[in-house]
């Protein structure tokens, strides 16, 4: 029987905001909260993190993630891509007899998300023909109308250039928000070896202030402020 498992993958080395991964967040380490949120959904079999740090390892598994291996330092790097370590992980899983149907993987450094986000994006890869369903959001600056590319005379000039007056008479605009990534198992392989652009993309909108991708200080301050003005708990 194929399944669908859910893959977190978290390096120990962050320059922007160093042990970022564990770093307490409302109540418990930043990556226990993908962890739960994966385990709350009924439509995913297994939750699998990838890791080169012991402390990642150890925190994962005393919050009911499996850790089936220490990553290999070269998809561990700054530079290493991540779709070939989630790659890595679930031809792992498959060499140790999983048959595995579709990947969701969570980004750690995205808490704010809710089992529900998770859920809805699955449902719409298994329903759909994509490749692959991403979460977006609507973002704060807007190509058509703020976000400016410096010239080679060192002057700006909008990004996609328009003769548009009103934000309703441009085409609707996305960020990826980088938080859930639901893959067919095929389609991975195939953007592990030519690229995340190669595959057909649909994407499921989840709202701003659920969104945050936590990089940097700034990034977690604010997702902690955000964190504690709502009203469900976080996961």
């Amino acid at each position: 029987m194929s399944r669908t498992i859910a893959t977190i993958l978290a390096r120990g080395g962050s320059k922007g905001l160093p042990g970022k991964n564990v770093r307490p967040f409302a109540g418990k380490p930043l990556i226990a909260h993908s962890i739960a949120q994966a385990l709350a959904c009924p439509g995913i079999d297994g939750v699998y993190v990838s890791t080169d740090d012991e402390e990642i390892a150890r925190i994962a598994r005393e919050h009911g993630a499996t850790v089936p291996y220490r990553r290999p330092a070269e998809l561990a790097t700054d530079q290493a891509p991540k779709i070939p370590a989630i790659e890595h992980l679930v031809a792992h899983l498959e060499g140790q007899g999983e048959a595995i149907d579709f990947v969701v993987d969570l980004q750690p450094t995205s808490p704010l998300r809710t089992p529900a986000d998770i859920e809805a994006a699955l449902a719409q890869a298994r329903a759909g023909d994509a490749d692959l369903v991403t979460t977006v959001t609507e973002p704060s600056h807007n190509p058509y109308y703020t976000l400016v590319e410096v010239q080679a005379d060192g002057c700006v000039a909008l990004s996609k250039p328009n003769a548009a007056v009103r934000r309703q008479d441009v085409p609707a605009v996305w960020g990826l928000n980088g938080s859930v990534y639901v893959w067919r198992r095929a389609a991975l392989a195939r953007a592990a070896r030519d690229g995340f652009w190669t595959v057909r993309i649909q994407p499921c909108a989840m709202p701003r202030e659920r969104s945050v991708d936590i990089d940097d200080l700034f990034d977690f301050e604010f997702a902690q402020w955000l964190a504690s003005r709502r009203k469900e708990p976080l996961s």
